[in-house]
């Protein structure tokens, strides 16, 4: 997984880039990481040398969350919603974390701020409960930050992307 370019970013855009890069690189397992907007956009990404892939046609690419941020951005807004009207339908409140364990993986999301959501891909043989801490304390220390101008800019900042960045 790599990282995008921080270069013009603010402080805040930054520390989420680096709080980003953190849990990729504390937690074994992790094959893709996305942070997304109550819209469903793609704010930030583990991966975002294959967001430029994302936007293009080519049926040669990868599929599925492997093949880009922004499907597994999609998967995650997806099933955010489908939770979050399920907990309406029962009186329950609002949805802290929705966990899909799979045969080849695992796929964890978890509520952020202002229905922006945190979204991760792991191994089958990823440890769920490290996950599910790191992604507690990403919440925790990324929640606060995530105001609608920073959405703004870290929207901004994947789409000036250069198409060739890994």
């Amino acid at each position: 997984m790599t990282a995008t370019s921080t270069f013009g970013l603010s402080s805040e855009a930054r520390n989420l880039h680096w709080l980003l890069t953190n849990l990729v690189e504390e937690v074994p397992g992790l094959q893709s990481v996305a942070v997304v907007s109550s819209d469903g956009l793609l704010l930030l990404s583990s991966d975002p040398g294959r967001n430029a892939e994302a936007r293009t046609a080519d049926s040669d690419r990868p599929k599925g969350p492997k093949g880009s941020a922004a499907d597994l951005a999609t998967i995650v807004s997806g099933i955010g919603s489908l939770t979050l009207g399920a907990a309406k339908l029962m009186d329950s409140g609002g949805v802290k974390q929705t966990m899909v364990a799979m045969d080849e993986g695992s796929l964890f999301v978890m509520a952020i701020s202002d229905g922006s959501l945190l979204g991760v891909h792991g191994s089958a043989d990823c440890d769920m409960s490290v996950v599910a801490y790191h992604m507690a304390l990403f919440v925790g220390r990324a929640g606060h930050v995530l105001t609608p101008e920073l959405r703004i800019e870290l929207r901004k900042s994947l789409e000036a992307e250069p198409s060739g960045s890994a």
